[in-house]
């Protein structure tokens, strides 16, 4: 009997028998599958049933008519045969099919249809019909209809093949062509006269499709300034969403260099210089992609775009998951004025320049209270108010306004703009009315100054007063352009998305009203309406509080924040440090009771950059979660944080006089399912760093020893001994490189650059776990835990299905039919011409993922035969074949995810009769020596032991492809495959280093070199079994 191995755990010799039993289950290994699948389950059932936003989406209907441009063929594109180009009409409003207005083509994302413009299209056809054909000013703005044109991609799976992103750019580069030659045809085009042809048009993406828009401009057939504005919905812009495919991840990071680049040149050097780039998110609801992926801080200046999150757009107020954001009834409504703000067909472009492009997309998406929303205050001041003093009420300095009804009759309130106020002060307003400059509406907010200007004109609902002594002239001008639309929050309100109408909100900082003495409240007398108004001065100290708290406190203490009864209207509290997408947290408001409260208290949860706000109305609680810093994401173009943390505004009835308290705590529980969207691609890296190591101990043992052990056997010794010792100093690496990428950020590259040329490291997240918190270094050994569990159950689901199969094989073929008896050698002859021709496909025709696919299936034959054989001889060589095969089909299947959504491209494209080009030497190389080790395994041959001065390698080889599993398995996850590949080649040349493979006879045979007749052996008792019968 052989001597067990030197190395067994806790320092015990383990016997031979013991090392091949396949089923070996100890009790730390069940206890840890339980614990994993425990943990696994708890983050799917979070991010299943935890910390869900309430869904607000309306439906939206309409009438679609498609034109199909059948003439857009090969003699312009040559993609012709496999996509195709519609133009949209909406039934009942305008079904003539020749275009007139301003280009826009829509793009549809991963599997999507080129059908999802029809919402978009429809409100837009029809917005234009009842709103804006009859404004005459509009007109006379350039507001004309929308030529809707959308591409039809036949559901291509653009998400997991670089190759294919490409093919869409090319394409929608030669419809743009097409598109905008048809304006120049009179046939097809009955274009207004004296308006000019367009030159360029809108790109609206959804999901992959906003990708694609955005590499159109990196095409070599992309003609200059054809595309000026692009609007995407769920794009993922900042990484890939998965990185199975080593094209895929070469686009992203060309075209994301290409877009860097172009705003860090100089603006006469800036291919993208016209190019306006606005990115909506859906929030938590979307669960396709992590919506901090469509962030564009990394990657476009805030001159030139921003991203928004549809929970934040004025009207809008909710979440909606990955395709509601395409036909969400209150989003193609903002989607559309937002559109037609920045239209303007007086010009070529068809849109506004991008300086006013930029301010109107702010002013129509954003909520308004953002720092970069232009206010109108700096405008000059256009209206003269005249005011008698029986009618003005002048409220004294440092008091509040407060009206509980309006319209009773026609009244100004004036209040004192502080001269010298403090850093930060502000002046808010809110009520439930309308604020505008018509006649019609109950309230005007004016800034005014007694100082005469020479061009003003009356006040139309200005005040009746007499001319004499007593009255005083004004010269102000009106707030209206400058509210922000607030939730209603009345004690019936339910949810920010209710059909209420909304509170008008005023904010302003007192620097900006510096040149103004008075704001102006004036009453309307046209109807009494049942509103309320309050106004008032605050400083920053009364108004804004910032408590730091680290995770650990937040964690353990959580927060709570106490307001006195006398507090300004509008609240804010600043928490700088929450600001990870992997924290969700629980807020509690309670407040004293108030009889005569004119709102309940509205809470609005912010970040910046992105834009992201989310509106509480009538709240006493609920669910915080923000979209700030997440894993794997690039830093800011700027070289700042990406987020200032979690910002609560909170509006409460300052005549209430009552004490607010708020308290936040962090939800362990919901935080879990944050986990499960942002590290799901760790299944893929983890699993694959256990495996390795298992197959690294089996090796091991069997070049010291001859015996190879079976997987469940290792799996329970490194459990014991290096799994644990490994993730301990994982932990120890992500702790490093996390703190290492805090360190300082570099200077500009040069002085005559701007601010986006800075020294930035993008692939500083790119490593492990992909986050610059140590905090969250146990995520190391809970994902690794979660892994070896995996690793233990899917043995053992093989175990059983391989077990299976030779029940059902024996029952079958209990008497085996007769067959003539074959030369050895024809087995070998077939398989190298079943060989050949795959190799020759694979060079030729088919991916390697096809081939890589049937290796598994064959590899699986080999495991299922080589269990029926060691059952039947139980001998160890028989087992140590059986191990061997059974743990490289383990390695190899983990492999396969990473390879099918390929495959699934491939066999997508032979449905509509178009072949993939390949790289015929990668493509080649990358399967030749899973190719040449599974024909090995196929004839029954044992991996040779190695005893000479090459036995580190093997141990070098598994260790560094756990390690690269380890670090960079989730960023690059098809380098995984190249990985085993390189391994296989070593194992297959192993059998060669020592010259060609002698069988030796007798008693001196080691197991391995056994190995090689009883597999031909077994094939012999088969074919004597059959002539017998």
């Amino acid at each position: 009997m052989r001597n067990a191995p030197d190395d067994a755990p806790l320092g015990k010799k383990i016997k031979p028998s013991r090392l091949q039993r396949p089923w070996s289950l100890s009790f730390l290994t069940a206890a840890t599958t339980v614990g994993a699948f425990v943990l696994l389950a708890v983050i799917v059932r979070s991010f299943l049933g935890l910390q869900q936003d309430p869904k607000g989406c309306q439906m939206s209907y309409m009438w679609p008519v498609f034109t199909h441009f059948a003439d857009f063929d090969t003699e312009h594109t040559p993609f012709a045969s496999k996509y195709s180009l519609y133009l949209y009409r909406e039934g009942g409003v305008d079904q003539d099919t020749r275009v007139k207005g301003v280009p826009v083509i829509f793009v549809p994302g991963n599997a999507g249809s080129y059908k999802q413009v029809r919402p978009i299209a429809a409100e837009a056809a029809q917005y234009f019909q009842d709103t804006l054909r009859r404004d005459l000013v509009a007109l006379d703005k350039g507001k004309r209809p929308l030529d809707f044109f959308t591409v039809d991609f036949n559901e291509e799976l653009s998400a997991f093949h670089g190759q294919t992103l490409l093919d869409q750019a090319e394409y929608l580069n030669e419809a743009v062509s097409y598109i905008l030659a048809l304006y120049h045809n009179p046939a097809r085009s009955i274009r207004e006269p004296g308006l000019p042809q367009p030159n360029s048009v809108i790109v609206i993406g959804h999901s992959m499709g906003g990708m694609v828009a955005r590499t159109m401009p990196t095409m070599p057939n992309y003609q200059e300034r054809t595309v000026n504005t692009i609007i995407t919905l769920s794009a993922p812009h900042a990484r890939a969403p998965v990185s199975f495919d080593s094209k895929m991840v070469k686009t992203y990071h060309q075209v994301n260099t290409f877009w860097r680049r172009s705003y860090s040149a100089a603006s006469s050097r800036n291919p993208l210089s016209d190019v306006t780039l606005v990115s909506v998110a859906g929030g938590g609801l979307d669960t396709m992609i992590p919506s901090e992926y469509t962030s564009l801080t990394s990657l476009v200046p805030d001159t030139h775009g921003f991203t928004v999150f549809t929970s934040a757009i004025p009207g809008v107020w909710t979440g909606m998951d990955h395709l509601a954001i395409t036909w969400c009834n209150q989003l193609r409504k903002a989607l559309v004025k937002a559109i037609f703000d920045v239209v303007d067909a007086r010009r070529p472009s068809q849109t506004l320049v991008q300086s006013e492009r930029v301010v109107a997309l702010r002013k129509r998406l954003l909520t308004g209270m953002e720092s970069v929303v232009q206010k109108t205050v700096e405008e000059e001041p256009t209206t003269l108010l005249t005011l008698d003093h029986a009618s003005t009420n002048v409220v004294s300095h440092g008091e509040r306004l407060v009206l509980r009804s309006l319209g009773h009759k026609t009244r100004a309130h004036l209040m004192p703009i502080p001269k010298r106020p403090d850093d930060g002060s502000k002046f808010t307003l809110l009520t439930n009315q309308q604020l505008g400059d018509a006649t019609n509406v109950s309230l005007t907010v004016l800034f005014c100054s007694v100082f005469p200007l020479s061009e003003v004109s009356g006040l139309s609902m200005a005040v009746s007063m007499d001319s004499d002594a007593r009255s005083t002239r004004l010269a102000c001008k009106n707030a209206a352009r400058d509210v922000s639309p607030l939730p209603a929050s009345t004690n019936e309100s339910t949810e920010a998305f209710d059909d209420s109408p909304s509170f008008s909100y005023l904010q302003y900082n007192l620097d900006d009203l510096a040149d103004f003495h008075f704001v102006a409240v004036v009453e309307g007398s046209s109807y009494t309406a049942p509103g309320w108004l309050v106004a008032e001065f605050s400083s920053a100290a009364e108004s804004t509080t910032t408590v730091s708290r680290g995770h650990h406190q937040l964690l353990i203490q959580g927060l709570k924040h106490k307001y006195p009864p006398q507090k300004p209207m509008m609240t804010k509290l600043k928490i700088p440090e929450i600001h990870s997408t992997l924290f969700a947290y629980n807020f509690r408001i309670e407040r004293g009771v108030c009889p005569a409260e004119m709102f309940a208290p509205l809470l609005r949860q912010y970040i910046q950059e992105p834009y992201e706000s989310k509106y509480f109305v009538n709240t006493r609680g609920g669910n915080i979660n923000v979209h700030g810093i997440s894993p794997y994401m690039p830093p800011p173009l700027r070289g700042k944080d990406a987020s200032e943390g979690l910002s609560l505004q909170l509006w409460t009835d300052p005549t209430c006089n009552a004490t607010v308290k708020v308290s936040l705590n962090v939800d362990v529980l919901g935080s879990a399912g944050k986990l499960f969207l942002r590290y799901r691609t760790v299944l893929a890296a983890f699993p694959l760093l256990v495996i390795a190591i298992v197959l690294r101990k089996q090796f091991k043992v069997y070049d010291s020893t001859g015996i190879f052990m079976s997987f469940s056997t290792s799996m329970d010794v490194c459990i014991r001994t290096s799994l644990p010792a490994i993730f301990i100093a994982l932990t120890a690496l992500g702790i490093t490189l996390s703190k290492a990428s805090k360190g300082p950020l570099g200077p500009t590259i040069h002085p005559e650059s701007v601010p986006t040329d800075l020294l930035i490291d993008f692939t500083v997240n790119d490593f492990m776990l992909g986050t610059s918190d140590p905090f969250f270094w146990f995520l190391v050994p809970l994902f690794g835990c979660i892994s070896v569990g995996v690793c233990i159950a899917m043995n053992y689901l093989i175990l059983t299905l391989s077990r299976a199969m030779v029940f059902i094989h024996n029952l079958v073929h209990t008497n085996p039919p007769a067959s003539e008896p074959q030369s050895p050698t024809n087995p070998n002859r077939r398989f190298i011409t079943t060989g050949f021709l795959l190799l020759l496909l694979i060079m030729t025709l088919i991916p390697y993922q096809l081939a890589y696919l049937l290796l598994c299936l064959i590899q699986a034959s080999t495991c299922v035969r080589a269990h029926a054989i060691s059952l039947r001889e139980a001998s160890p060589e028989t087992w140590n074949f059986y191990h061997y095969v059974h743990s490289l089909f383990m390695l190899m299947l983990w492999i396969l995810p990473i390879n099918l959504p390929v495959l699934l491209v491939w066999m997508q494209n032979l449905r509509v009769r178009w072949l993939i080009p390949f790289e015929m030497n990668a493509n080649f190389l990358a399967i030749v020596p899973f190719v040449l080790l599974v024909e090995e395994m196929g004839r029954g041959r044992m991996v040779r032991r190695v005893t000479s001065r090459y036995v580190f390698i093997t141990n070098v080889l598994i260790f560094l492809l756990a390690l690269y599993a380890a670090v960079y398995g989730v960023t690059y996850a098809y380098r995984l495959h190249h990985g085993v590949n390189l391994l296989c080649a070593w194992l297959w040349g192993v059998n060669y280093l020592g010259g060609e493979r002698k069988e030796i006879r007798g008693r001196d045979a080691s197991p391995g070199e056994k190995e090689t007749r009883v597999w031909t052996k077994e094939r012999e008792k088969e074919r004597d079994g059959g002539k017998r019968t």
